[in-house]
């Protein structure tokens, strides 16, 4: 049971320890907003797309072998999605809230939280997986998004000309989001190489992608912890409370159930395990207040669960690996 604990820690502390270095710097007045801003940028278009497809191109996994990964992954995500959809439509009364909670429940930071902590788990075998899950429900998460935030005050349709209108938005959202070109770039190019034979990438290339890869986790979990919002962490309401227990109690149990019945252990189980128990995703806060919903509720979501379910994760992990299932 030791062994399983120093696993936990292992894998939980490194990001808590970068989250603490980032809220600490900005509370010193060392880091700016327009820094976490710039920096964010810097990690979401160049650094993490760098990140993920170098992790798969240099990969020996079979990813034919992840369909089972990605099958549960789907079947959680969508259970939390209508789930919590169906828990909106009878406790929740005001509409620019039940999407903020939907997505609240449904929607983890799998870019970076889960990321990070695959990799602090697995290393690069644990990446490369992880990077491909992270491909395939960031498109069903955007999609999802956009659909429980689309809301009337009255509950009624929207217009045809305004649903082509989010329509045209969530194509853009999906077809310009950097970490989904780098893995579809990614997988073109592992089938092209075994198709065709090609040579390697030259060693400039990829050693200027190696730097950057490196640059992306640390760097986010950094700026990860510089937003957190103490007021915003500790003002929860009933409803936040609500959508927080839903990301950190119910997700990861869920996650873990689905991943046993679909026969996953070991690294497999593993990544769902933590890609599904990592916090509310921060895209959360920027499509709710976007599209209409309740800011403050988002923030206070965010908040809360950026730091508590990290806890959740490495109560989990502890637990797995002392049973021998991740």
């Amino acid at each position: 049971m030791i062994d399983a604990i120093v696993f936990a820690l292992n894998i939980v502390l490194p990001n808590l320890i970068l989250m603490g270095l980032g809220f600490f710097m900005h509370k010193q007045g060392q880091i700016s907003k327009a820094f976490i801003d710039q920096a964010s940028k810097l990690v979401f278009n160049y650094a993490l797309p760098c990140l993920l497809f170098f992790s798969v191109i240099k990969s020996k996994v079979d990813f034919a072998e992840q369909l089972n990964l990605i099958a549960a992954g789907l079947l959680v995500t969508l259970v939390l999605f209508f789930g919590s959809e169906i828990y909106a439509k009878y406790f929740i009364e005001r509409n620019e809230d039940k999407g903020v909670f939907v997505q609240g429940v449904f929607r983890s930071n799998m870019a970076i939280i889960g990321l990070a902590t695959v990799a602090n788990a697995y290393g690069n075998e644990g990446l490369s997986i992880g990077a491909v899950y992270m491909g395939v429900i960031t498109l069903v998460f955007n999609v999802l998004a956009v659909i429980t935030l689309t809301r009337t005050p009255t509950g009624e349709s929207k217009p045809q000309a305004r649903q082509r209108g989010y329509a045209l938005m969530l194509g853009k959202k999906i077809f310009t989001n950097p970490l989904i070109l780098s893995l579809l770039a990614a997988f073109a190019y592992k089938a092209l190489a075994a198709s065709l034979n090609l040579p390697q990438l030259p060693n400039v290339v990829t050693q200027t992608g190696s730097l950057l890869a490196a640059l992306s986790l640390p760097l986010a979990l950094i700026c990860a912890g510089a937003t957190i919002d103490m007021r915003s962490m500790l003002a929860l309401s009933g409803l936040s409370m609500q959508a927080s227990l839903g990301r950190i109690v119910i997700a990861p149990v869920l996650a873990v159930l689905v991943g046993l019945a679909f026969g996953l252990t070991g690294v497999h189980l593993g990544v769902l395990f933590l890609m599904v128990a990592s916090p509310t995703a921060a895209a959360s806060y920027v499509m709710a207040k976007a599209m209409g919903g309740n800011e403050v509720l988002a923030a206070n979501i965010l908040a809360f669960t950026t730091v508590f379910s990290l806890f959740g994760m490495a109560i989990g992990a502890a637990i797995l690996r002392g049973l021998g299932w991740m």
